[in-house]
């Protein structure tokens, strides 16, 4: 039900990342649905370059936002560009 006007998520993360597993598990158990491209991967990391003008892990794009930085510092964005509210 909550991905009926769910925009797309995009995550570019690397496996050894913290913040990137605490956002996918959390995006999991919001039950959001996200497609993740490995930043371990030259071709990979140039396209998030040259995206969104930074090199950190994780970065998350929700339709047109941009997200980047510390899954703490994100989530009150993410929250609300995916419509969350804050009971969880």
């Amino acid at each position: 039900m909550t991905q009926a006007n769910t925009p797309h998520v995009l995550i570019y993360s690397t496996p050894t990342c913290p913040d990137c597993r605490a956002l996918k598990e959390w995006l999991t158990q919001q039950g959001i649905a996200f497609e993740e491209r490995d930043l371990t991967d030259p071709k990979i990391a140039e396209e998030a370059k040259s995206r969104t003008g930074v090199r950190v892990a994780p970065i998350t794009i929700v339709g047109n936002e941009v997200f980047y930085g510390t899954f703490a510092s994100q989530k009150p964005g993410l929250m609300k560009a995916l419509g969350l509210s804050g009971s969880r």
